[in-house]
């Protein structure tokens, strides 16, 4: 009889093999993006729940049958969901596998509870709803830019040239005689470049819907990406790319009738070298092995007693220190990028090419083990476009740290402060990114599934990404309350001077129109450039909010924008905000708006707007004697670095929606 051991090897060698005979397959989707509607939800236990689980299944499995595509119309009555994959007609069948496999779990986790959505991936999309698809519009939609600008002396052949191209494309596509509406092309850009470009709709649809959708996503690209090199348009019935260098599969690539690259002699050898290695080492890893899988089991009965069926969402969450440290440099000066309340954060790399922030948490937050994952579970379903979204945790060798996504750009308040004005926002970002934080604290008040309220929302927790959408960070560190509770009262003040309304700076009182106070404040800076925060010792009261309040009432409301805008300003735009932040400062909490109406004034062309009460300056002195006295009582301060956090995780209360 063969030894275990022996049977260990085998399998393992076997197991080499297979990696390196499907190493396509086992690529991983590059994700791009997702879309989640805002007009409705289900429970996770109703009768969608249970037909949207059942619709998912089937749309994974049937991405294992052979075709790039599957549409599925009316799935369990009552209650019925509608849902379909549809991958990149160039990619290999394992490719699409791999993704609508991928897109199908992230999808729900991405949005949670939405009774619509739609998951973007470089090979797939696959999209539900629980109403009928609607196919021409631009809505649902994404751009992303990639690659450099084009100068402005070639930019006029460019466009040209380009929009010939995907105008092309898109009729050959619409037109093509294939299930998968799908066409590339390449033009000539001078004597040395070339732009390709690439189209594709959804197989359910008619020709004519296709090439109405691809016309409407191309339409998308001098609005979005001008001057890009390269760019998409993601729409929920079509995508259109293009790109200076070749994206796409030619057709005369060498693929074998399975749709996998065919193995070469190299490779093939280096298997051989892997195989005949993997057994020599195999021997002296399995006793090392055989003792961590005992500890393992030890600490895993341990966690199940307290995590339940989360237990597998936990561990898929953890990093061990050792990648982190080498993702860190071992956490060199080099890769350290801020500091704050709570530790200090680093730069780092992941072996797959990811880059992160590191919060390295300092060991004296207070906080339990179980404690501490259980706030991780809480904080990872917390997925929106326009949060900092976290990846997961260490927790070893008496080490706390978060790992987020990293923002490449730098944050709000350098934008707006910076006194060298290296990149001054226009209009239309500064509008896109008092949008974007509006509908990120909506969806932390709203509709995740837990009740988020910041307390520290600021310029300097507001990161941008390379397309200038706005990212709330440190939200994790907020303390999470009960969806019936309207208002809470503490003992401990977490905030910044000049973002805290009155009544939690002054009496520890705080709730949903806390935030709204802080997000009225950060309209006005970013319509101005000018902090509203002040040194707490000055004895100077005319803050912005009153300079603000002063114009407002002398129908002058456009002194106090940035003199930098000129004229790339929309008039109506700009003084519908300065109403939006005063409206959202004012001193009763009750006469401030939910940012649910904030998201409906800034997205309505028509909207209404109530006349704003005076803020509340009057209360500034007893303000800053209250937040002094707590200063010297508990011996910290309240006046934050461009990139600290007063913050604590603390133990909070937790309710699910």
């Amino acid at each position: 009889m063969a030894s275990p051991l022996k049977n260990c090897a085998i399998f393992y060698t076997l197991i080499c093999l297979s990696g390196f005979l499907s190493l396509e397959s086992l690529a991983a989707p590059t994700y791009l993006d997702y879309y989640c509607t805002e007009n409705g939800t289900y429970a996770s236990d109703s009768r969608f729940g249970g037909n949207l689980n059942a619709l998912l299944h089937s749309l994974a499995t049937n991405g294992t049958q052979g075709k790039g595509y599957y549409t599925v119309m009316g799935f369990g009555l009552p209650d019925a969901v509608n849902g379909l994959f549809n991958c990149r007609a160039d990619l290999s069948i394992s490719s699409c596998q791999q993704c609508v496999t991928t897109a199908a779990t992230a999808i729900t986790q991405r949005c949670p509870n939405q009774t619509e959505a739609i998951i973007w991936y470089e090979e797939c999309m696959l999209r539900y709803t629980g109403r009928y698809f609607k196919y021409g519009s631009t809505e649902p939609g994404r751009n992303l830019v990639d690659g450099r600008n084009i100068s402005g002396n070639d930019l006029n052949a460019f466009n040209r040239t380009l929009f010939s191209l995907l105008n092309n494309i898109a009729k050959e596509a619409a037109n093509s005689q294939t299930a998968e509406k799908f066409a590339t092309g390449e033009a000539k850009l001078g004597s040395n470049q070339t732009v390709y470009g690439l189209s594709q709709c959804t197989v359910e649809i008619q020709s004519a819907q296709c090439e109405t959708c691809l016309k409407n996503a191309i339409g998308t690209f001098p609005t979005c990406c001008n001057r890009a090199g390269g760019a998409r348009a993601l729409l929920a019935a079509c995508t259109v790319r293009y790109e200076l260098y070749p994206f796409y599969t030619s057709s005369d690539s060498s693929l074998t009738s399975s749709g996998t690259k065919k193995l070469s002699s190299r490779a093939i050898a280096l298997t051989v070298v892997l195989v005949v290695a993997s057994v020599v080492l195999l021997g002296f890893v399995s006793f090392f092995l055989r003792r961590r899988v005992r500890k393992k089991q030890r600490t895993r009965t341990i966690l199940r007693e307290n995590f339940g069926e989360e237990m597998a969402t936990l561990e898929s969450l953890q990093f061990s220190l050792a990648t982190i440290e080498a993702a860190t440099s071992k956490f060199s000066h080099e890769k350290k990028i801020g500091r704050g309340g709570f530790g200090e954060v680093y730069k780092g790399t992941l072996p797959d090419g990811r880059e992160i922030a590191v919060k390295k948490l300092s060991r004296s937050s207070g906080q339990g083990a179980m404690e501490f994952k259980t706030e991780i579970l809480l904080i990872a379903k917390l997925q929106h476009r326009n949060l900092v979204a976290l990846l997961g945790f260490c927790l070893e060798a008496r080490e706390k740290m978060l790992i987020y996504e990293y923002v490449p750009n730098k944050s709000l308040d350098h934008f707006l402060f910076d006194p060298k004005k290296e990149r001054v926002l226009n209009w239309y970002e500064r509008y896109k990114i008092i949008g974007g934080i509006a509908r990120g604290i909506h969806y932390l008040h709203e509709h995740s599934r837990l009740k988020v309220i910041h307390r520290d929302l600021k310029p300097s927790n507001v990161l941008l990404d390379n397309n200038m959408n706005p990212k709330i960070s440190d939200f994790g560190m907020a303390r999470i309350i009960a969806i019936d509770q309207d208002q809470i009262n503490t003992n401990r003040i977490v905030g910044t001077y000049g973002y805290m309304s009155p009544e939690y700076a002054m009496h520890g009182q705080f709730s949903e129109k806390s935030d709204v106070f802080s997000f009225g404040v950060i309209v006005l800076e970013i319509v101005s450039a000018k902090r509203n925060a002040r040194p707490i010792e000055t004895q100077d009261l005319d803050d912005l909010l009153s300079q603000a309040w002063k114009h407002w009432r002398n129908q002058t409301p456009l002194e106090i924008m940035d003199p930098e805008l000129k004229d790339s300003f929309t008039q109506g735009e700009v003084i519908k905000c300065i109403q939006i932040g005063l409206l959202c400062v004012q001193d009763n909490p009750e006469n401030r708006p939910t940012m649910a109406r904030v998201v409906s004034y800034l997205s309505s062309l028509l909207a209404e707007l109530p006349l704003p009460q005076e803020p509340a300056s009057h209360m500034d002195t007893d303000l800053k004697l209250n937040l002094v006295s707590w200063e010297s009582s508990t011996g910290q301060s309240t006046q934050n670095s461009m990139t600290s956090s007063n913050h604590e995780m603390s133990k909070s209360t937790h309710i699910p929606r």
